[in-house]
């Protein structure tokens, strides 16, 4: 009966009915035994992969991590023939895409869709996904809070399901900004045993939104475009996902389109779409930076669960079959990118300067035909005037869409930076983020440039735990002796983009930003006066002296 009421729910849009393949119970999920009431539990996600396990050779069961409460963070390897590392994956020649759900514990879709489409893909006919792809699939990153259940957590999905897990991870922090610091042991996962050893050429990120009204069952962003290469950007924004969303329409009749909110007190009918920030602190926004596709999925909260589910599912659904046929181009457009960051050290270090901080801009290109519910105006009692949504939907034209970011502050885009021993913790986490790191095994004396940081500026309050900073100051030549065992970031290298950002003093979401150098600063008297910021630019490399000739 179960199984029939979840058909006829979604049999108008056919996509799941056209699997039609009778699951054993142990593979029927928390969501469709409970009515869509109810969303699965950490317990229930273990025992469904146990059970997928015992029946399909495809799938291997790793782990990225332990959160802080010591649960596994289940990665779950999708590959024919079966895989289980990284090498393994490279020496197959085949494109490696992740999908993660649950990263907010009480946006539930992305783990559900995530398990519905392993049974698809393992046991039902979606098998043709390994042809060409590698999956890993990670249905619960978020173990710790999605068990902490309770009413009322998710106020703007209506109830629906009744009881959801909470936002930030058992440490406090909300793990989808934590890209850059790396406080989470959820992140250090991630970044190191997934993003940086299985090198995935795209990475998804599935949420649903926190109360965005619009009319479309699911909205998306790309990696924004920001400070790193166009080419995936481009990509991913001009070509793919409006491919994607042309085929959903076509075969599902579902409206999606680019993620954002607007602003009723800006007047109605709307003329402003806003995205959200272009920070690499989220997951999703610093994949440009690291030369791949990143796809943000964001499920309209004001559907029912099992729509949001719906929703979802398709999307996913939709990317593996786009990578599926475009495996060979996205991977060229990756490298193309990757190449472009190196080339662009080699050839302009010195000559050309490159954001560090940006401000949204409207795109060039307007939305049409874009969906909303509508808005009545009245008045109220005391005379003043208020606007109220209905439930008509309406569609406007020539919407401005600030999905677009634009420079306000540049930098000198150096060879290389120098940092002292003394600053250990941040060639650290450096390496930890994939970043190439080496210690000087010599004595070097090398000109370039210093940072004098005049004003130090702190946010009054506390975001993620940190009071954010921002330096004002200015760059000056300078030659300095830096000592065997100085750690040495030469720019010539697959993440040059990342590194720039994170080691940039006036950079909007670097190291700086996160209080990675407020002791130091602190120490010596920046309050009071300026101080040279402790990451050192250069342009050029010395040239190893050449050897006299000897004597015969």
């Amino acid at each position: 009966m179960r199984k029939l009421l979840f058909a006829l729910l979604l049999a108008p849009a056919g996509l799941w009915a056209q699997n039609n393949t009778n699951w054993t119970d142990d593979l029927i999920l928390t969501p469709e035994k409970s009515n869509f009431e109810k969303t699965s539990t950490y317990a229930d996600v273990v025992s469904f992969i146990n059970a997928i396990k015992s029946k399909s050779p495809y799938l291997q069961v790793s782990s990225m991590g332990k959160s802080p409460m010591g649960k596994d963070i289940p990665l779950l390897i999708l590959s024919n023939p079966s895989i289980s590392t990284p090498e393994q994956a490279k020496a197959s020649g085949k494109m490696v895409i992740y999908i993660q759900g649950n990263i907010h514990a009480g946006e539930v879709e992305g783990k559900e869709a995530v398990m519905m489409l392993m049974r698809d893909i393992l046991l039902g006919k979606k098998i043709n996904f390994l042809d060409n792809l590698i999956i890993l699939f990670a249905p619960i990153y978020n173990t710790d809070s999605n068990d902490k259940m309770a009413k009322g957590l998710r106020p703007s999905q209506e109830n629906s399901p009744l009881e959801t897990g909470e936002r930030e991870n058992s440490q406090g922090l909300d793990l989808n900004r934590d890209g850059i610091k790396m406080e989470a042991p959820e992140t250090q996962g991630l970044i190191q045993n997934v993003i940086t050893a299985w090198d995935p050429q795209v990475t998804v990120d599935l949420h649903t939104t926190n109360g965005t009204w619009h009319a479309y069952s699911l909205t998306w962003a790309p990696s924004y475009l920001y400070a790193g290469e166009p080419g995936t950007y481009h990509y991913s924004n001009d070509v793919m996902l409006p491919a994607i969303t042309t085929r959903v329409k076509e075969k599902y009749g579902m409206f999606f389109g680019p993620y954002g909110d607007y602003n009723v007190r800006e007047g109605w009918p709307l003329k402003n779409f806003y995205t959200y920030n272009h920070h690499p602190r989220y997951i999703i926004n610093q994949f440009g930076l690291r030369n791949r596709i990143g796809i943000l999925s964001e499920a309209f909260a004001h559907e029912r669960f099992y729509q949001r589910i719906y929703s979802t599912y398709s999307f996913v659904n939709e990317i593996l079959d786009y990578c599926d046929h475009h495996w060979k181009d996205i991977i060229r457009i990756n490298a193309e990118s990757e190449a472009a960051a190196i080339k662009n050290v080699l050839d302009n270090a010195g000559k050309v300067k490159k954001g560090v901080r940006f401000k949204m801009v409207p795109a060039e290109k307007k939305l049409n035909g874009f969906r909303t519910y509508d808005y009545t105006s009245f008045t109220k009692p005391d005379g003043s005037k208020t606007l109220v949504k209905n439930g008509n939907i309406v569609t406007y034209d020539n919407i401005n869409y600030y999905g677009e970011f634009k420079d306000t502050v540049q930098s000198t885009l150096p060879r290389g930076y120098l940092i002292p021993a003394s600053q250990s913790a941040i060639a650290e986490l450096l390496m930890k983020q994939g970043v190439k790191v080496e210690k000087l095994d010599k004595e070097e004396k090398i000109s370039g440039e210093i940072f004098l940081v005049e004003k130090l500026t702190r946010s009054p309050r506390k975001f993620e735990g940190h009071f954010m900073a921002s330096a004002e100051g200015h760059f000056e030549n300078a030659t300095k002796t830096f000592a065997k065992g100085d750690y040495k970031v030469d720019l010539a290298q697959p993440l040059a983009n990342l590194a720039f950002y994170m080691l940039e003093p006036q950079s909007d979401d670097g190291l700086l930003t996160w209080n990675f150098f407020d002791t130091y600063l602190d120490q010596n008297g920046v309050a009071a006066k300026p101080v040279e910021f402790p990451v050192f630019k250069y342009y050029a490399w010395p040239e190893p002296a050449k050897k006299k000739p000897g004597k015969k």
